[in-house]
């Protein structure tokens, strides 16, 4: 067990002298753990279960100062960095070997100016905390849709939600954010300061500082909402997906649904008749008024025979918790790849039932997005995020309870996610990827005629990488 500094080696196999952590200590206001700490092992965990790294210090952050403090410590000590927020990304970035982590958990405040119908997040906030306040005054932001995700990761990411069809991603509703360079300076990046790292920001991940807090403009939506989960038996699944595809054509933005193909789980949710049962289910929400969703969506419903139909009207943060019992931290082995396509051919509809029906684990998900709308009103450069022109988004969500799966799990997941490739541009949701494995360039082929302009932006803002745990875009020194 480590008890004190002078044993942590940074990056360079330097040890790292005692009176480095003294001084830390003095001004910190936070927590700091280390690895003798009764804390340790559950401040290190994520979401994946896959990931067990063991960093040398976690920084946990009571606001700006102790960022900034962290930040510049890790640079002087020459230690890698890495960045907490939900800690729910399946590539585990949150975390890494001998690194100093930020950890942001405790920084979750949320304070929304009703008037304005804008929000303000700090950067360890998750959705949950964020609707919980915007629906006081019947605002919503677009998040996650599992509510314990982290704001931070999803935003920077792209973000799509339950409502991304009416406007946009959770990016299209960023007006500003707080970010800590790599220096450890404190900008403000908008429309009107710092307009390249607030250009770099939506999209480009955590590439370019910690942010530690976003501001958000919100819509009018809730309490209540419409929302659609008809299950239907997997036997039906190309009835239900070409129904599904031509029904995507004609629907109104405030339609956004998924088509998802999964085995009902052992849990006391569902009937226990029907635990393990293949299903392709149709989820969706109306972003308007519950009863014309209800209307407009009662199609979804008449498809064939349902096994399962809970539709109904809910409480919008119950819609927002509704896949939370199925996805929770520490429970899953995951490897997954998402991938843009084109549109939903017949082929490419039967590939994936054929997929669905053959999975190597009860527990994964193959969820399809219908994408466009308010996604793709936004041309591709205004944004880092670049092209929106694809209909739909796969993502191959490998999940498993059995480490000794790996192997046969993430072998599927890669074969899978290849044979997509010729009907898609490459590009990839960054959100939804665990790693850049893959045919092509996944970096270049997903941000397209952005990356070079990324790539200037991070060596004005990051020259030596500091901030590179992450689907990384490497500066010019570093190519």
């Amino acid at each position: 067990m480590k008890t004190t500094l002078h044993e942590i080696r940074n990056q360079a196999g330097e040890l790292l002298p005692q009176t480095a952590l003294d001084t830390l200590k003095e001004s910190f206001k936070g927590k700091l753990i280390l690895d003798d700490d009764e804390h340790y092992d559950s401040a290190r965990l994520v979401w994946n279960k896959m990931i067990d790294k063991k960093p040398a210090i976690i920084t946990r952050c009571s606001g700006v100062a102790d960022v900034i403090q962290a930040v510049n410590f890790a640079r002087e000590n020459k230690l890698q960095l890495a960045i907490r927020g939900g800690a729910h990304n399946v590539a585990g970035n949150a975390v890494g070997d001998n690194a100093l982590v930020v950890d942001l958990s405790a920084m979750k405040s949320v304070w929304v100016d009703p008037k304005q119908k804008t929000a303000k997040v700090q950067g360890g906030a998750t959705w949950q905390d964020v609707d919980h306040e915007t629906q006081a005054f019947g605002l919503a932001c677009p998040g996650g849709v599992v509510s314990d995700t982290g704001v931070a990761g999803l935003t920077l990411g792209g973000g799509l939600s339950w409502m991304r069809r009416k406007v946009g991603m959770s990016i299209d509703n960023l007006i500003g954010a707080d970010i800590v360079l790599a220096t450890g300076e404190l900008v403000h990046a908008s429309k009107s300061e710092h307009e390249d790292l607030f250009w770099a920001v939506r999209g480009g991940g955590g590439n370019f500082g910690v942010v530690t807090c976003f501001e958000f403009k919100l819509m009018d939506l809730g309490p209540k909402v419409f929302f659609t989960a008809c299950m239907y038996p997997r036997e039906d699944a190309e009835k239900v997906m070409r129904f599904w595809v031509e029904y995507t054509r004609t629907v109104p933005d405030e339609v956004t649904t998924d088509c998802i193909h999964w085995a009902i789980p052992d849990h006391p949710n569902f009937p226990e008749e029907l635990h393990g049962k293949g299903v392709t289910v149709i989820a969706g929400m109306y972003s308007g008024a519950p009863e014309e969703g209800q209307k407009i969506m009662k199609p979804l419903r008449e498809i064939t025979k349902p096994v399962l139909d809970l539709s109904n009207i809910y409480p919008y943060v119950g819609v927002q918790q509704m896949f939370d019992p199925f996805l929770q931290k520490q429970t899953f082995y995951g490897y997954w790849k998402s991938i843009y396509l084109d549109d939903l051919s017949k082929e490419v509809q039967d590939i994936i039932i054929s997929k669905a029906n053959g999975l190597p684990a009860p527990e994964t998900l193959l969820s399809i997005r219908n994408l466009q709308g308010a996604i793709s009103d936004v041309p591709t450069d205004v944004t880092a995020f670049g092209d929106r022109s694809a209909r739909f988004l796969l993502s191959i969500d490998t999940m498993w309870t059995d480490a000794l799966d790996n192997e046969k799990n993430i072998e599927w997941t890669r074969n899978f996610f290849n044979e997509m490739q010729k009907y898609s541009k490459g590009k990839v949701y960054f959100n939804f990827n665990a790693d850049l494995v893959g045919p092509s360039d996944m970096l270049k082929d997903s941000f397209g005629e952005n990356y070079e302009k990324l790539v200037a932006i991070k060596t004005r803002y990051d020259p030596e990488n500091f901030f590179r745990l992450n689907t990384n875009i490497k500066p010019m020194s570093h190519k």
